[in-house]
């Protein structure tokens, strides 16, 4: 019988997610040999034609003068094939759109923020949709690595229900930039887990690092400047010269 070597599958909401929690343990994880690969879901290409508001406002602070959605999620994919070159992850990408391009099912935005719960049209099938995506490439000795929710950002909160309809093992890593804003959900986003340390070298750290400077439109909204994205990564990579992950296990 041949073995099948095990897969690291980190499953990022969007093209960054992934990066941003775990860049450095993902870069060391591929120099020692494990296979890794980066499953991005809400990046699909939205039909053509206009853009809610929302959407409008938030391609211009990304910088996108002209163009539209398909423009923009290209640009994204190609920030993340880079970054995820600098790790040396696979990337995997799903056809599931971005809350800021989806509409309901009478044809109205759903979103006008990110930070609300879902809309009860995503709730009704979207995240049993994603299951099914994820279980249909699964193997049996993959590992799962999940965004907590931390920050309350809505698509992490759908695509983790997602992670958790397949009942099955799952190490979940902590949303970045987001527990810097939000510290006090990492206690209940946890409840009834139990921490490991997972150890990242110097050299995971600059790489992830790196990684992260690789997405430009995205760059502004998560970070003050280069130089605090540096330092914020560094202070929290110090405190355990690593990152925690939490299992049920």
């Amino acid at each position: 019988m041949v073995k099948i070597p095990m897969r690291w599958i980190y499953i990022s909401p969007h093209l960054d997610d992934a990066v941003l929690s775990a860049g450095g343990l993902i870069y060391d994880q591929t120099c020692a040999g494990l296979d890794v690969e980066i499953w991005t879901f809400m990046c699909g290409f939205p039909p053509v034609g206009e853009l809610s508001p929302f959407a409008q406002m938030l391609h211009y602070q990304w910088g996108v003068q002209e163009g539209g959605a398909a423009e923009m999620v290209t640009a994204r994919r190609a920030e993340d094939a880079k970054a995820a070159s600098i790790v040396g992850a696979k990337t995997v990408y799903f056809d599931f759109l971005d809350c800021i391009y989806r509409r309901g099912k009478n044809g109205d935005w759903l979103y006008s923020t990110i930070f609300v719960p879902p809309h009860e049209d995503d709730e009704a099938d979207l995240p049993a949709r994603i299951a099914e995506s994820i279980s249909a490439r699964l193997q049996p000795t993959d590992q799962l690595v999940c965004q907590l929710g931390v920050g309350s950002h809505l698509d992490h909160v759908l695509v983790r229900r997602a992670v958790e309809l397949l009942q099955r093992p799952v190490l979940y890593d902590v949303d970045i930039p987001y527990l810097f804003n939000s510290p006090d959900e990492l206690a209940p986003k946890t409840a009834g887990m139990k921490p490991k340390t997972h150890r990242i070298t110097d050299s995971g750290l600059g790489a992830w690092q790196d990684a992260i400077s690789a997405y430009q439109s995205q760059f502004s909204g998560l970070f003050s400047s280069p130089e605090a994205m540096q330092a914020q990564i560094q202070q929290y990579w110090s405190e355990y010269i690593g990152i925690r992950m939490w299992s049920f296990v």
